[in-house]
C-alpha cells in the first residue's frame, strides 16, 4: 500500500501557553498529510484532483489518535501516513508522528469518497473510489 513521509516543524501557534502542542492539532498535521499523500500519488494538487475526477472531496468518516510523547513549539517531526486499506467508497489511513525517530502521536482515519447527492445538491453521498485512483493509492511507497 501506499505510504509517504513528510517533515515539518511545530510552530507557536500549534502551541497551549507552556508551549506544548494543543491536541487538537494532530488533527491538523494529519489531513494536511493525507493531502499531500494524495496530492503525491495522483500527480496533482487537491484542487485540480477534486476536478478531474468530478467529486467533492474525502471527509473524514471515523478518525482516533494516542498521544504518546508531547511535542513543543520548535520541533521537528516526521509524519508517516500510509493506506491501509481501500474498500469501494472509503479508505483508510493510518499516521505515525515522530520526533528523532521516537513515535510521539499516532492516528487513523477512515475517508468516504463523495460527490454531490443527485436529488438535493446541499447533501453529499458515497461514490465508487475510480479504479485508476484505487490502483494509485494500493501501489508501492511515496517518499
Amino acid at each position: 500500500m501506499l505510504a509517504f513521509t513528510r517533515t515539518t516543524r511545530i510552530e507557536w501557534g500549534d502551541c497551549d501557553p507552556a508551549g506544548i502542542i494543543f491536541y487538537a492539532r494532530y488533527y491538523d498535521i494529519f489531513d494536511v498529510s493525507t493531502t499531500m499523500m494524495l496530492e503525491h500519488a495522483l500527480g496533482m494538487n487537491k484542487i485540480d484532483y477534486l476536478n478531474a475526477y468530478d467529486f467533492l472531496g474525502h471527509p473524514l468518516a471515523e478518525t482516533r489518535a494516542r498521544f504518546l510523547r508531547p511535542t513543543r513549539f520548535g520541533d521537528e517531526v516526521a509524519i508517516e501516513t500510509a493506506i491501509v486499506s481501500c474498500g469501494r467508497s472509503s479508505f483508510k489511513i493510518e499516521h505515525k508522528l515522530s520526533k528523532a525517530e521516537t513515535l510521539c502521536a499516532e492516528g487513523s482515519e477512515t475517508r468516504v469518497w463523495v460527490v454531490r447527492h443527485p436529488d438535493d445538491p446541499r447533501r453529499m453521498k458515497s461514490q465508487p473510489i475510480p479504479a485508476e485512483v484505487v490502483a494509485k493509492l494500493t501501489q508501492a511507497s511515496a517518499a
